[in-house]
Protein backbone atom coordinates (compact mmCIF):
# COMPACT_ATOMS: atom_id res chain seq x y z
CA UNK A 1 0.00 0.00 0.00
CA UNK A 2 2.80 2.85 1.01
CA UNK A 3 4.95 1.49 -1.90
CA UNK A 4 1.43 2.55 -4.67
CA UNK A 5 0.84 5.89 -2.49
CA UNK A 6 4.97 6.82 -2.41
CA UNK A 7 4.98 5.72 -6.42
CA UNK A 8 1.67 8.21 -7.02
CA UNK A 9 3.12 10.38 -5.04
CA UNK A 10 6.50 10.67 -6.92
CA UNK A 11 5.21 10.02 -10.60
CA UNK A 12 1.87 12.87 -10.23
CA UNK A 13 3.56 15.80 -7.48
CA UNK A 14 7.61 14.85 -7.90
CA UNK A 15 7.09 14.67 -3.66
CA UNK A 16 10.76 14.54 -2.27
CA UNK A 17 12.20 11.11 -1.32
CA UNK A 18 9.10 8.99 -2.77
CA UNK A 19 11.32 7.86 -4.94
CA UNK A 20 13.25 6.00 -2.36
CA UNK A 21 10.53 3.25 -2.09
CA UNK A 22 11.46 2.35 -6.08
CA UNK A 23 14.50 0.52 -4.36
CA UNK A 24 13.89 -2.94 -3.02
CA UNK A 25 16.87 -2.39 -0.60
CA UNK A 26 15.12 0.23 1.11
CA UNK A 27 11.89 -1.39 1.21
CA UNK A 28 13.22 -4.81 2.34
CA UNK A 29 15.05 -3.13 5.40
CA UNK A 30 12.05 -0.98 6.41
CA UNK A 31 10.02 -4.77 5.94
CA UNK A 32 12.88 -6.29 8.41
CA UNK A 33 12.50 -3.18 10.62
CA UNK A 34 8.28 -3.11 10.68
CA UNK A 35 8.12 -6.83 11.06
CA UNK A 36 10.76 -6.96 14.05
CA UNK A 37 8.98 -4.12 16.22
CA UNK A 38 5.03 -5.63 15.48
CA UNK A 39 6.90 -9.11 17.14
CA UNK A 40 8.56 -7.37 19.92
CA UNK A 41 5.72 -4.73 21.14
CA UNK A 42 2.56 -6.72 20.35
CA UNK A 43 4.26 -10.16 21.06
CA UNK A 44 4.00 -9.16 24.39
CA UNK A 45 0.32 -8.32 24.27
CA UNK A 46 -0.44 -11.31 22.80
CA UNK A 47 1.66 -13.92 25.52
CA UNK A 48 -0.69 -11.90 28.20
CA UNK A 49 -4.00 -12.65 26.15
CA UNK A 50 -3.09 -15.98 25.72
CA UNK A 51 -2.14 -16.43 29.52
CA UNK A 52 -5.51 -14.51 30.26
CA UNK A 53 -7.69 -17.73 28.20
CA UNK A 54 -5.55 -20.12 29.70
CA UNK A 55 -4.15 -21.04 26.28
CA UNK A 56 -1.45 -23.13 27.59
CA UNK A 57 0.65 -26.04 26.08
CA UNK A 58 -0.38 -29.73 27.43
CA UNK A 59 3.17 -31.53 27.82
CA UNK A 60 3.43 -35.11 27.67
CA UNK A 61 5.65 -36.70 29.82
CA UNK A 62 9.12 -37.82 27.76
CA UNK A 63 10.92 -37.97 31.13
CA UNK A 64 13.45 -34.71 30.11
CA UNK A 65 15.12 -32.48 32.20
CA UNK A 66 13.04 -29.31 32.77
CA UNK A 67 10.31 -30.87 30.33
CA UNK A 68 7.35 -30.87 33.19
CA UNK A 69 8.31 -27.34 33.76
CA UNK A 70 7.05 -25.98 30.80
CA UNK A 71 3.50 -27.30 30.97
CA UNK A 72 0.59 -24.27 30.64
CA UNK A 73 3.38 -22.24 28.85
CA UNK A 74 0.98 -20.27 26.13
CA UNK A 75 1.01 -21.79 22.33
CA UNK A 76 -0.06 -20.42 19.41
CA UNK A 77 1.85 -18.04 19.37
CA UNK A 78 2.50 -18.34 15.29
CA UNK A 79 -0.06 -15.87 15.49
CA UNK A 80 2.79 -13.44 16.39
CA UNK A 81 5.03 -14.64 13.41
CA UNK A 82 2.17 -14.52 10.63
CA UNK A 83 1.23 -10.63 11.99
CA UNK A 84 4.61 -9.49 11.74
CA UNK A 85 4.77 -11.29 8.24
CA UNK A 86 1.58 -9.95 7.03
CA UNK A 87 1.91 -6.47 8.23
CA UNK A 88 4.86 -5.25 6.43
CA UNK A 89 4.22 -7.19 2.96
CA UNK A 90 1.44 -5.57 2.83
CA UNK A 91 2.38 -1.99 3.42
CA UNK A 92 5.95 -2.29 1.56
CA UNK A 93 5.90 -4.86 -1.14
CA UNK A 94 4.07 -4.39 -4.94
CA UNK A 95 0.84 -6.61 -4.42
CA UNK A 96 0.20 -7.08 -7.72
CA UNK A 97 3.12 -9.35 -8.02
CA UNK A 98 2.37 -12.81 -8.43
CA UNK A 99 5.48 -14.04 -6.14
CA UNK A 100 3.93 -11.78 -3.48
CA UNK A 101 0.39 -12.87 -4.00
CA UNK A 102 1.83 -16.97 -3.87
CA UNK A 103 3.66 -16.09 -0.81
CA UNK A 104 0.58 -14.29 0.82
CA UNK A 105 -1.83 -17.08 0.20
CA UNK A 106 1.16 -19.95 1.22
CA UNK A 107 1.34 -17.98 4.47
CA UNK A 108 -2.69 -17.78 5.38
CA UNK A 109 -3.48 -21.10 3.92
CA UNK A 110 -0.76 -23.39 6.04
CA UNK A 111 -1.00 -20.63 9.03
CA UNK A 112 -5.12 -21.49 9.18
CA UNK A 113 -4.59 -25.02 9.23
CA UNK A 114 -1.92 -25.16 11.81
CA UNK A 115 -4.39 -22.65 13.43
CA UNK A 116 -7.45 -25.59 13.50
CA UNK A 117 -4.58 -27.82 14.74
CA UNK A 118 -3.91 -25.76 17.75
CA UNK A 119 -7.28 -24.46 18.67
CA UNK A 120 -8.54 -28.33 18.35
CA UNK A 121 -5.76 -29.23 21.21
CA UNK A 122 -6.15 -26.62 23.50
CA UNK A 123 -10.00 -26.05 23.11
CA UNK A 124 -11.59 -28.82 22.49
CA UNK A 125 -9.32 -30.97 24.74
CA UNK A 126 -8.17 -33.54 21.96
CA UNK A 127 -4.25 -33.77 21.94
CA UNK A 128 -4.24 -35.78 18.58
CA UNK A 129 -5.14 -32.22 17.22
CA UNK A 130 -6.55 -32.06 13.65
CA UNK A 131 -6.24 -35.67 11.97
CA UNK A 132 -2.74 -36.11 9.73
CA UNK A 133 -4.75 -36.89 6.75
CA UNK A 134 -6.29 -33.45 6.90
CA UNK A 135 -3.06 -31.69 7.31
CA UNK A 136 -1.92 -33.45 3.82
CA UNK A 137 -4.83 -32.63 1.89
CA UNK A 138 -4.31 -29.25 2.77
CA UNK A 139 -0.54 -29.24 2.32
CA UNK A 140 -1.13 -31.24 -1.33
CA UNK A 141 -3.83 -28.23 -2.10
CA UNK A 142 -1.10 -25.60 -1.49
CA UNK A 143 1.28 -27.52 -3.60
CA UNK A 144 -1.08 -27.84 -6.23
CA UNK A 145 -2.04 -23.90 -6.32
CA UNK A 146 1.64 -23.18 -6.49
CA UNK A 147 2.62 -25.84 -9.20
CA UNK A 148 0.10 -24.78 -11.35
CA UNK A 149 0.29 -21.19 -11.43
CA UNK A 150 4.11 -21.43 -12.04
CA UNK A 151 3.48 -23.49 -15.16
CA UNK A 152 0.64 -21.43 -16.63
CA UNK A 153 0.66 -18.24 -15.20
CA UNK A 154 2.03 -15.64 -17.90
CA UNK A 155 4.31 -13.77 -15.21
CA UNK A 156 6.46 -16.71 -14.08
CA UNK A 157 9.26 -16.74 -16.59
CA UNK A 158 13.38 -16.75 -16.45
CA UNK A 159 16.03 -15.14 -18.59
CA UNK A 160 18.76 -17.53 -19.19
CA UNK A 161 20.73 -15.02 -21.56
CA UNK A 162 21.32 -11.65 -19.28
CA UNK A 163 23.07 -8.30 -20.79
CA UNK A 164 24.74 -6.83 -23.57
CA UNK A 165 26.99 -4.05 -23.65
CA UNK A 166 25.99 -0.74 -21.70
CA UNK A 167 23.10 1.37 -22.73
CA UNK A 168 21.57 4.84 -21.72
CA UNK A 169 20.25 4.68 -17.84
CA UNK A 170 16.79 5.79 -19.51
CA UNK A 171 16.23 2.33 -20.90
CA UNK A 172 16.35 0.46 -17.28
CA UNK A 173 12.56 0.64 -15.87
CA UNK A 174 11.94 1.26 -12.10
CA UNK A 175 10.28 -1.94 -12.22
CA UNK A 176 13.57 -3.26 -11.51
CA UNK A 177 15.84 -0.95 -10.56
CA UNK A 178 19.63 -1.78 -10.21
CA UNK A 179 21.21 -0.18 -7.30
CA UNK A 180 24.58 -0.71 -8.35
CA UNK A 181 27.13 2.03 -9.48
CA UNK A 182 28.38 0.27 -12.62
CA UNK A 183 26.48 1.28 -15.79
CA UNK A 184 23.41 -0.87 -16.40
CA UNK A 185 23.61 -3.23 -19.30
CA UNK A 186 20.88 -3.86 -22.30
CA UNK A 187 18.63 -7.35 -21.60
CA UNK A 188 18.46 -9.20 -24.75
CA UNK A 189 16.82 -12.38 -23.97
CA UNK A 190 13.18 -12.94 -23.90
CA UNK A 191 11.42 -14.37 -21.14
CA UNK A 192 10.73 -18.28 -21.56
CA UNK A 193 8.35 -20.16 -19.26
CA UNK A 194 9.75 -23.17 -18.34
CA UNK A 195 10.22 -25.75 -15.40
CA UNK A 196 14.21 -25.18 -14.98
CA UNK A 197 15.83 -24.96 -11.82
CA UNK A 198 19.31 -24.68 -10.22
CA UNK A 199 21.18 -27.74 -9.63
CA UNK A 200 24.01 -26.94 -7.01
CA UNK A 201 27.88 -27.45 -7.49
CA UNK A 202 26.98 -28.04 -11.51
CA UNK A 203 29.00 -26.06 -14.15
CA UNK A 204 25.97 -26.21 -16.45
CA UNK A 205 23.93 -25.44 -13.02
CA UNK A 206 20.21 -25.89 -14.80
CA UNK A 207 18.16 -29.18 -14.83
CA UNK A 208 14.59 -28.79 -16.43
CA UNK A 209 11.64 -31.15 -14.70
CA UNK A 210 10.60 -31.59 -18.65
CA UNK A 211 13.60 -33.89 -18.87
CA UNK A 212 12.04 -36.60 -16.64
CA UNK A 213 9.32 -37.07 -19.26
CA UNK A 214 11.58 -37.28 -22.37
CA UNK A 215 10.07 -39.99 -23.28
CA UNK A 216 7.09 -37.85 -24.86
CA UNK A 217 9.30 -36.61 -27.61
CA UNK A 218 8.15 -32.89 -28.56
CA UNK A 219 5.36 -32.72 -26.46
CA UNK A 220 7.79 -33.17 -22.77
CA UNK A 221 7.70 -29.28 -21.74
CA UNK A 222 3.98 -29.11 -22.76
CA UNK A 223 2.81 -31.82 -19.91
CA UNK A 224 5.96 -31.52 -17.64
CA UNK A 225 3.40 -30.17 -15.33
CA UNK A 226 2.95 -34.14 -14.67
CA UNK A 227 5.98 -34.93 -12.47
CA UNK A 228 6.78 -30.78 -11.73
CA UNK A 229 3.42 -30.57 -9.54
CA UNK A 230 4.18 -33.64 -7.44
CA UNK A 231 8.15 -32.43 -7.24
CA UNK A 232 6.51 -28.93 -5.75
CA UNK A 233 3.90 -31.18 -2.80
CA UNK A 234 6.32 -33.43 -1.89
CA UNK A 235 9.14 -30.68 -1.15
CA UNK A 236 6.36 -28.17 0.57
CA UNK A 237 4.77 -31.55 2.95
CA UNK A 238 8.65 -32.61 3.50
CA UNK A 239 9.99 -28.97 4.53
CA UNK A 240 6.54 -28.09 6.93
CA UNK A 241 6.69 -31.22 8.11
CA UNK A 242 10.64 -30.70 9.13
CA UNK A 243 10.28 -27.64 10.56
CA UNK A 244 7.39 -29.09 12.67
CA UNK A 245 9.78 -31.72 14.25
CA UNK A 246 12.36 -29.01 14.80
CA UNK A 247 9.99 -26.90 17.12
CA UNK A 248 10.20 -29.66 19.86
CA UNK A 249 12.64 -27.11 21.96
CA UNK A 250 12.93 -23.48 23.42
CA UNK A 251 14.09 -21.45 20.05
CA UNK A 252 15.43 -24.34 17.49
CA UNK A 253 13.10 -23.69 15.13
CA UNK A 254 12.72 -19.90 15.39
CA UNK A 255 15.97 -19.48 14.70
CA UNK A 256 16.95 -22.15 12.51
CA UNK A 257 14.40 -20.16 10.38
CA UNK A 258 15.72 -16.90 10.62
CA UNK A 259 18.95 -18.47 9.23
CA UNK A 260 17.24 -20.24 6.25
CA UNK A 261 15.63 -16.96 5.69
CA UNK A 262 18.42 -15.05 5.61
CA UNK A 263 19.79 -17.12 2.88
CA UNK A 264 17.32 -17.34 0.69
CA UNK A 265 16.67 -13.21 0.93
CA UNK A 266 20.21 -13.44 -0.44
CA UNK A 267 19.83 -15.62 -3.52
CA UNK A 268 16.51 -13.82 -4.36
CA UNK A 269 17.82 -10.84 -4.19
CA UNK A 270 20.86 -11.86 -6.70
CA UNK A 271 18.50 -14.06 -8.84
CA UNK A 272 16.27 -10.49 -9.45
CA UNK A 273 19.09 -8.04 -10.35
CA UNK A 274 20.27 -8.96 -13.73
CA UNK A 275 23.98 -7.53 -13.18
CA UNK A 276 24.13 -10.13 -10.37
CA UNK A 277 22.79 -12.59 -12.09
CA UNK A 278 24.82 -12.42 -15.17
CA UNK A 279 27.86 -11.89 -12.88
CA UNK A 280 27.41 -15.11 -10.92
CA UNK A 281 26.12 -16.89 -14.11
CA UNK A 282 22.78 -18.12 -12.63
CA UNK A 283 19.09 -17.94 -13.51
CA UNK A 284 17.66 -14.80 -14.05
CA UNK A 285 13.95 -14.29 -12.96
CA UNK A 286 12.15 -11.61 -13.83
CA UNK A 287 10.25 -10.04 -10.94
CA UNK A 288 11.45 -12.35 -8.02
CA UNK A 289 13.33 -9.39 -6.78
CA UNK A 290 9.92 -8.17 -4.90
CA UNK A 291 10.34 -11.43 -2.69
CA UNK A 292 13.75 -10.41 -0.88
CA UNK A 293 10.94 -7.44 0.81
CA UNK A 294 9.00 -10.61 1.84
CA UNK A 295 11.61 -13.07 3.15
CA UNK A 296 12.97 -9.99 5.02
CA UNK A 297 9.74 -9.57 7.05
CA UNK A 298 9.91 -13.03 7.45
CA UNK A 299 13.29 -12.93 9.20
CA UNK A 300 12.37 -9.58 11.06
CA UNK A 301 9.46 -11.61 12.54
CA UNK A 302 10.89 -14.77 13.40
CA UNK A 303 14.00 -12.87 14.99
CA UNK A 304 11.40 -10.83 17.11
CA UNK A 305 9.49 -13.81 18.03
CA UNK A 306 12.66 -15.99 19.51
CA UNK A 307 13.23 -12.70 21.81
CA UNK A 308 10.34 -14.49 23.72
CA UNK A 309 10.74 -18.07 22.72
CA UNK A 310 13.96 -18.81 23.76
CA UNK A 311 15.23 -20.79 27.09
CA UNK A 312 12.89 -20.52 28.62
CA UNK A 313 10.26 -19.62 26.36
CA UNK A 314 7.52 -17.46 27.35
CA UNK A 315 5.48 -19.16 24.10
CA UNK A 316 5.36 -21.39 22.23
CA UNK A 317 4.74 -21.40 17.92
CA UNK A 318 2.82 -24.13 18.03
CA UNK A 319 1.56 -25.88 14.68
CA UNK A 320 0.44 -22.14 13.86
CA UNK A 321 3.68 -20.74 13.69
CA UNK A 322 5.64 -24.30 12.43
CA UNK A 323 3.62 -25.11 9.83
CA UNK A 324 3.69 -21.74 8.34
CA UNK A 325 7.51 -21.11 8.46
CA UNK A 326 8.27 -24.65 7.06
CA UNK A 327 5.61 -24.11 4.26
CA UNK A 328 7.15 -20.27 3.39
CA UNK A 329 10.35 -21.51 3.18
CA UNK A 330 9.67 -24.42 0.90
CA UNK A 331 7.66 -22.53 -1.22
CA UNK A 332 9.87 -19.23 -1.75
CA UNK A 333 12.79 -21.93 -2.56
CA UNK A 334 10.55 -23.42 -5.51
CA UNK A 335 9.62 -19.86 -6.71
CA UNK A 336 13.38 -18.65 -6.48
CA UNK A 337 14.44 -22.12 -8.37
CA UNK A 338 16.64 -22.78 -5.63
CA UNK A 339 14.44 -26.17 -4.14
CA UNK A 340 17.23 -28.63 -5.22
CA UNK A 341 19.49 -26.57 -2.34
CA UNK A 342 16.99 -27.51 0.11
CA UNK A 343 18.31 -30.72 1.95
CA UNK A 344 21.66 -28.41 2.07
CA UNK A 345 20.28 -25.29 3.49
CA UNK A 346 17.43 -26.84 5.55
CA UNK A 347 20.24 -29.70 6.80
CA UNK A 348 18.61 -29.49 10.52
CA UNK A 349 15.15 -29.82 8.98
CA UNK A 350 16.21 -32.99 6.93
CA UNK A 351 18.57 -34.32 10.01
CA UNK A 352 15.24 -33.89 12.16
CA UNK A 353 12.67 -35.79 9.61
CA UNK A 354 15.12 -38.47 8.77
CA UNK A 355 15.79 -39.48 12.51
CA UNK A 356 12.45 -39.77 13.22
CA UNK A 357 12.02 -41.84 9.88
CA UNK A 358 15.04 -44.13 10.82
CA UNK A 359 14.08 -44.58 14.29
CA UNK A 360 10.41 -45.96 13.37
CA UNK A 361 11.68 -47.84 10.29
CA UNK A 362 14.33 -49.66 12.71
CA UNK A 363 12.16 -50.30 15.61
CA UNK A 364 9.91 -51.86 13.20
CA UNK A 365 12.54 -54.37 11.34
CA UNK A 366 13.69 -55.55 14.28
CA UNK A 367 10.33 -56.12 15.97
CA UNK A 368 9.50 -57.83 13.53
CA UNK A 369 13.01 -59.73 13.16
CA UNK A 370 13.78 -60.29 16.80
CA UNK A 371 10.16 -59.91 18.66
CA UNK A 372 11.79 -57.00 20.29
CA UNK A 373 11.88 -53.12 19.20
CA UNK A 374 15.06 -51.92 19.05
CA UNK A 375 16.69 -47.80 18.75
CA UNK A 376 19.07 -46.23 16.64
CA UNK A 377 18.74 -42.79 18.75
CA UNK A 378 17.93 -42.62 22.51
CA UNK A 379 14.97 -40.75 21.27
CA UNK A 380 13.53 -38.63 18.00
CA UNK A 381 13.33 -36.65 16.79
CA UNK A 382 17.38 -36.02 16.76
CA UNK A 383 17.47 -33.26 19.35
CA UNK A 384 15.64 -35.12 22.12
CA UNK A 385 18.56 -37.74 21.57
CA UNK A 386 20.91 -35.36 22.74
CA UNK A 387 18.57 -34.12 25.83
CA UNK A 388 18.89 -37.64 26.59
CA UNK A 389 22.53 -37.84 26.79
CA UNK A 390 22.01 -35.18 29.28
CA UNK A 391 22.96 -32.01 27.20
CA UNK A 392 21.64 -28.47 28.50
CA UNK A 393 18.76 -27.20 25.98
CA UNK A 394 20.14 -24.14 25.47
CA UNK A 395 23.65 -25.84 24.54
CA UNK A 396 21.49 -28.16 21.77
CA UNK A 397 19.98 -25.22 20.40
CA UNK A 398 23.02 -22.94 19.97
CA UNK A 399 25.35 -25.91 18.31
CA UNK A 400 22.31 -26.69 16.05
CA UNK A 401 22.01 -23.22 15.27
CA UNK A 402 26.26 -23.29 14.48
CA UNK A 403 25.50 -26.11 12.10
CA UNK A 404 22.61 -23.75 10.37
CA UNK A 405 24.62 -21.47 9.88
CA UNK A 406 27.80 -23.28 8.12
CA UNK A 407 24.95 -25.03 6.24
CA UNK A 408 23.58 -21.89 5.14
CA UNK A 409 27.38 -20.58 3.78
CA UNK A 410 28.10 -23.90 1.66
CA UNK A 411 24.66 -23.27 -0.14
CA UNK A 412 25.48 -19.44 -0.75
CA UNK A 413 29.25 -20.54 -2.12
CA UNK A 414 27.10 -22.65 -4.42
CA UNK A 415 26.40 -19.65 -6.39
CA UNK A 416 30.50 -20.19 -8.01
CA UNK A 417 31.50 -23.04 -6.39
CA UNK A 418 30.54 -25.66 -9.24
Amino acid sequence: MLYSLFDYLRSEFHFPGAGVFQYISFRAAMAAITSLTISLIFGKSLILYLQRKQVGESIRDLGLDGQMEKSGTPTMGGLIIIGAILIPVLLFNKLDNIYIILMIFTTVWLGLIGFLDDYIKVFKKNKKGLAGKFKIIGQVSLGIVIGLTMFFHPDISIREQHLTSPVNTTSISSENPIELNSAPTEITSKPVHSTQTTIPFFKKNSFDYAILIAWAGPEAQKWAWIVFIPIVILIITAVSNGANLTDGIDGLATGTSAIIGSTLGILAWVSGNVIFANYLNIMYIPNVGELTIFISAFVGATIGFLWYNTYPAQVFMGDTGSLTIGGIIAVFAILIRKELLIPILCGIFLMENLSVVMQVSYFKFTKKKYGEGRRIFLMSPLHHHYQKKGYAEPKIVLRFFIIGLMLALISIITLKLR
